[in-house]
């Protein structure tokens, strides 16, 4: 029996809000991808191209990773809220605030360099 299936439905109102919340990641990770594609098509001649490719990658890797996680906190939180149980705690905010931090920093200096 799958875990959809297990303990009883929750309210409908909180199944739609973890649904709002899952959207809301996934907005997140096509800004993430929109930012890359931008970088790339947008910006032909702005930096070398090995430092323009990480560029890319590097929010194209991240709109990837959010995807995967949109899911798995969904999963989760529609789990939790079938057993009456605590929410999990999204770790992955601390690493996503982190890493747009530095990546903010990152932009800044490159461009008061420039």
């Amino acid at each position: 029996m799958t875990w959809r299936k297990q303990g009883k439905s929750p309210d409908y109102r909180f199944t739609l809000a973890n649904e709002r919340t899952f959207l809301a990641w996934i907005r997140t990770a096509l800004a993430f991808m929109a930012a890359a594609i931008g970088i790339d098509q947008l910006t032909p001649d702005l930096t070398p191209l090995l430092f323009r490719s990480v560029l890319v990658t590097l929010p194209g890797l991240t709109a990837a990773g959010l995807s995967y996680y949109a899911y798995r906190r969904w999963a989760a939180n529609e789990r939790a809220m079938r057993h009456d149980a605590a929410l999990p705690f999204p770790k992955a905010l601390l690493w996503l605030s982190s890493g747009l931090s530095v990546g903010v920093m990152l932009t800044l200096v490159i461009l008061v360099a420039l």
